[in-house]
């Protein structure tokens, strides 16, 4: 069950649980529920991350290859 978000829609969802719970706007009845939507949250954030560093990386080593051929 992969849920496609943006990374910044799950940020932004991800920082308003979190301000949520700091001024103590969850309920213990909401605690878990909110929990486990932050961890797919914090999971859909590190994949893009991860994503985009594998991709900008490919690019830069194309660019260090070009030059070398040239």
């Amino acid at each position: 069950m992969k849920e496609k978000m943006s990374y910044t829609a799950a940020f932004e969802e991800l920082q308003q649980i979190v301000a949520e719970m700091e001024k103590g706007e969850i309920t213990v009845d909401q605690l878990s529920e909110k929990v486990q939507r932050a961890a797919v949250l914090i999971h859909i954030c590190k994949e893009k991350l991860t994503s985009t560093e594998l991709d900008v990386k490919k690019v830069l080593l194309e660019l260090d290859s070009d030059v070398l051929n040239e």
